[in-house]
């Protein structure tokens, strides 16, 4: 019988991957300050699971109380991480933000070798530098060049953001066997919890236009983007070693790169292909190790 080449639990994490990857597509027709989408993501998604629960009439679990104050931590740490991406885009070009922010994974990997004691193998290592090899030339960072303070600012909100994704999959680790819905719910309503102060405060949500596209296109996002692939994604990672969730997360940006290239006409040029196979590929060779021949 051949044998599978990925669990389940890999599946939904991919797939959730690869939701995400599309958001970018339809954040381009969303004329809504980026603060406002953020929370706008948070409470529906929230909203969402809630009603898909008590419509599905499945019980909800109880999580024990000594996990909750952690579970709310990590939702405010999502909260940011989407506020510092965003500034991290004002600041700097999107492929120097994508570049700092996708250091992430690497900080997952050598951080789950101390953390979880999860095994650092040498192909862990190659296919982590082949991946991060890779999304730099899919950035075109290379190209990209820097102009001056303000963009070493952009760069360190993207590497800030970094720092707290790559917290948010580490804490979803220790916390162990949390049921995926609820720990979504709590975790998305603490992160639209955080982020509406900030889009109060710093974005001019009045004079924006709310037309019946607009929130239609605000609730998909919340829903399809934010529910349900937050509720893959989750659900995934306690199942699936926080290294090989951090090689996978890539997928995310290609996705990204390759759908926009499709859809939006925007163009790939020769090194951007080749950093997308390097990506792609070490994504498939993090969890299948190369065994020699006899």
């Amino acid at each position: 019988m051949m044998k599978k080449i990925r669990s389940a639990p890999e599946t939904g994490l991919i797939l959730s991957m690869l939701i995400f990857g599309t958001i970018g597509i339809f954040r381009k027709y969303i004329d809504l300050p980026s603060g406002f989408i953020a929370f706008a993501r948070g409470l529906v998604g929230s909203i969402f699971l809630v009603l898909l629960l008590t419509l599905r009439k499945q019980k909800r679990k109880t999580i024990e109380k000594k996990k909750l104050l952690p579970l709310f931590v990590s939702g405010i740490f999502l909260g940011f991480n989407w506020i510092l991406l965003f500034e991290a885009y004002r600041y700097t070009s999107v492929a120097a933000a994508t570049l700092a922010y996708y250091m992430a994974p690497v900080i997952i990997i050598f951080a789950a070798a101390f953390l979880f004691r999860e095994k650092l193998t040498l192909q862990k290592i190659l296919c982590s530098a082949a991946a991060l090899i890779g999304m730099a030339l899919v950035s075109g960072i290379f190209d990209a060049g820097f102009s001056g303070s303000k963009e070493l600012i952009g760069i360190g909100f993207g590497l800030a953001a970094a720092v707290l994704y790559a917290s948010v999959v580490l804490m979803n680790k220790k916390l162990g066997d949390i049921p995926a819905y609820e720990k979504t719910i709590l975790q998305l309503a603490s992160a639209a919890v955080v982020i509406l102060p900030y889009s109060l405060f710093t974005e001019n949500i009045s004079a924006a236009s709310f037309d019946l596209g607009q929130i239609g296109m605000l609730v998909l996002v919340g829903i399809l983007h934010t529910g349900i692939a937050y509720a893959l994604y989750f659900g995934s990672l306690e199942k699936v070693s926080a290294q090989n969730a951090a090689i996978l997360s890539y997928i995310d940006p290609i996705s990204a790169v390759l759908l926009s290239a499709f859809f939006l006409g925007e163009a790939m040029g020769t090194m951007q292909i080749i950093g997308a196979v390097l990506v792609l590929g070490a994504s498939i060779l993090i969890d299948n190790p190369i065994k020699k021949r006899k």
